[in-house]
């Protein structure tokens, strides 16, 4: 793993998150005002969108914060500095306090917590990475832990295997003895499950999902490429697997003469990766954008043809839903946990058991038209079925529920019941 490392997100920029949680309409200020919140929340996180290798979780993280913010709740942000950045940041009603780095971040949010420097909240919202903050250990009040995915495989991927397994000790082992009376949030039933076999109680397990952005109205909405085109997006590094995603449009490229892979973010990885597609040969079918802008990154997944996620874990997978939202169709893993929610197998995409499944479902969506069609229509009315502001005010259930000011435990919210009170 690398201390310093060029930017590695594909999306949102610091600051456009607060045109990404639309609180203006009426139905969604009444329904989060329905319940008592509290009145401070910090948040412990390993990073923020601004860092190099912030990516959905973060994108999730603020989305919820902004959302507090906006009802009036005082929140603070903790996370790691990085190149450019500032101590203390102010944006989207979120103060952002930030010290340390990879692995200095989690004993600066000790000190500075002990010693007062991030105040006194009513309530802390840990989101555990893989690396736990541990912060039931010394804070008093309510703890929430937020946790995407469990991150089993991915410790022996990134890092040397003695490291690992102290990872993994530490992620499956002291997290949950430490964190064993506290309130857990996650935003898949998968997570659930794979937490609640690391010992977690499932009745302390809240489900939040992901909301979907609804792409900005156009008159003229982004042509698809004249060119077959597959994309994938999202951090590049090694557990993403971009590597399974270029060995299938080389085999596909025999009969898919005008493929084209376009490979959309950055990350320590692309070295590797750029590599990879000159030792497969396909070099000059292959694009590197690097880090893009989100309205770049709309137009990219509006004019692919399909989405391509071979990660060997998602905890949800934001891009598959932003993709989604323009009619273009994924092609996954069952494996990878989260996407078996976020992806709507057979309706809104496929999911793959093995590689040959992935390469074939991939050439199948590809050569047939009337099947992709079907399939990004399918995409787009299952995405659409979760909202931010449903998101928002479940997960400000969750924290008034821990925080004792409510008495009724928040379902799973799987669309927009959320905010309908449905």
């Amino acid at each position: 793993m690398h201390d310093e490392v060029p930017r590695a997100d594909a999306g949102v920029r610091p600051g456009e998150l607060g045109s990404l949680v639309d609180l203006t309409d009426a139905s969604a200020r009444a329904a989060l005002g329905a319940q008592p919140l509290p009145g401070s929340v910090l948040f412990l996180n390993w990073r923020d969108t601004g860092h190099p290798e912030g990516g959905g979780s973060e994108v999730y993280v603020e989305h919820m914060a902004a959302g507090l913010a906006a009802r009036g709740v005082d929140v603070t942000m903790f996370c790691a500095r990085y190149p450019g950045s500032s101590k203390r940041e102010h944006r989207d009603g979120i103060t952002f306090v930030r010290r340390g780095g990879r692995f200095t971040v989690y004993v600066w949010a000790l000190v500075l917590y002990v010693i007062g420097r991030l105040g006194r909240p009513a309530i802390v919202v840990e989101v555990q990475n893989g690396m736990p903050f541990l912060a039931s250990v010394y804070s008093r009040r309510p703890v929430v832990v937020l946790v995407h995915h469990v991150h089993r495989e991915q410790w022996r991927v990134v890092l040397p295997r003695p490291l690992a397994a102290i990872g993994w000790w530490l992620e499956s082992r002291v997290a949950p003895r430490a964190n064993r009376r506290h309130t857990y949030i996650t935003v898949s039933r998968s997570t659930k499950a794979e937490l609640a076999l690391l010992g977690v109680d499932p009745a302390a397990i809240h489900v939040v999902h992901n909301g979907t952005t609804v792409p900005p109205h156009s008159a003229v909405p982004p042509a698809r490429s004249a060119h077959p085109t597959v994309a994938v997006v999202g951090r590049l590094v090694p557990h993403k697997r971009v590597e399974l995603a270029m060995d299938a449009v080389a085999e596909l490229a025999t009969t898919l003469p005008g493929l084209v892979l376009v490979v959309v973010g950055s990350g320590w990885w692309s070295g590797r990766l750029a590599a990879h597609a000159r030792e497969a040969g396909i070099t000059e079918r292959t694009r590197f954008t690097g880090f893009v802008s989100e309205a770049d990154k709309r137009e990219l997944l509006a004019s692919s043809w399909v989405l391509a996620v071979p990660s060997v874990k998602e905890g949800w997978g934001l891009v598959v839903v932003e993709a989604a939202a323009h009619r273009t169709p994924t092609v996954g893993f069952r494996s990878a946990g989260g996407l078996t929610e976020s992806v709507h197998d057979g309706v809104g995409g496929i999911l793959a058991d093995d590689y040959r499944g992935f390469v074939e479902a991939l050439g199948g969506m590809l050569s047939d038209e009337d099947l992709r069609a079907r399939l990004g229509q399918g995409a787009r009315a299952h995405a659409f079925t979760f909202t931010w502001e449903g998101s928002v005010r479940a997960f400000g259930a969750v924290l008034s529920l821990a925080a004792g000011l409510a008495a009724a435990q928040p379902r799973t919210v799987t669309s927009d019941e959320a905010l309908t009170g449905s």
